[in-house]
């Protein structure tokens, strides 16, 4: 499957839960970069169809979701060794790990912001600069 996603170059996967206020916070961030087409991202949500499409609709999110919930045992987040959300995986073309971003790092979501060509912040957005998972 990683290769499919990857296929036609790097991917940003997110990894999250609805209830997270990190998850919640970063989720609109990242539609920008789907939205806009700076960097291909994919959440992986660890809750039920249903409480994953509420969430998506509520942060006006549209990027392609995949499902990792209890009731598959976690199998994406396993074998990523998740810990904490939101765990962010950016994976390169060839499926290396470039980069790994844990909870929320403005100085890193803006190096992404600087890779994909894009200005992901805005002179309104009021984000801090770290919050943990």
């Amino acid at each position: 499957m990683l290769a499919e996603l990857t296929a036609d170059g790097p991917v940003l996967l997110f990894f999250y839960k609805v209830t997270c206020p990190v998850c919640q916070m970063t989720a609109p961030f990242l539609e920008r970069f789907h939205r806009e087409g700076g960097l291909r991202v994919y959440g992986i949500s660890q809750n039920e169809a249903g409480e994953t499409r509420e969430f998506l609709k509520y942060f006006g999110a549209s990027f392609p979701t995949l499902l990792d919930s209890e009731d598959t045992g976690y199998a994406a987040s396993n074998a990523y060794g998740i810990s904490s959300v939101p765990t962010l995986f950016l994976v390169e073309g060839d499926g290396m790990l470039e980069q790994v971003i844990e909870g929320w790092n403005r100085i890193d979501m803006e190096a992404l912001s600087a890779r994909a060509g894009m200005a992901l912040f805005r002179a309104e957005d009021n984000v801090p600069a770290w919050k943990a998972g």
